[in-house]
């Protein structure tokens, strides 16, 4: 199905600023150089833009890439994305979760300690 990306095992969120002109081939390249190996069809890359109401999402089916493209309608409304450095770093599906309704990704009260 075009556009399911439940079945991806891996979730990576790519942290910093990505220029969100940039189409499935610039993304590609990115994760390219950052991963240091092509996107495969069992992980979902995250990139966000300076404005941080804009997410795309690229991800490979067995045919060819599938980006989507998510902006926020909300006012000032905007992710809280890490800009740390410009690395990848994988994610749980909670965290992504969190991430698209507008959380931090790190959720100490959430998480449960040993």
């Amino acid at each position: 199905m075009l556009g399911d990306i439940s079945m991806a095992a891996d979730i990576y969120i790519v942290t910093g600023y990505t220029d969100m002109r940039k189409s499935i081939d610039g993304l590609c390249a990115i994760v390219l150089q950052q991963l240091k190996s092509e996107p495969d069809s069992h992980s979902i890359y995250l990139f966000c833009g300076k404005r941080c109401d804009r997410i795309k999402v690229l991800f490979r089916e067995p045919d060819g890439y599938v980006l989507l493209y998510k902006r926020l309608d909300v006012i000032h409304g905007k992710y809280r994305w890490p800009r740390s450095r410009s690395e990848v770093k994988p994610i749980t599906w909670q965290q992504f979760d969190w991430l698209m309704s507008g959380l931090e990704i790190e959720q100490p009260k959430a998480l449960k300690t040993a």
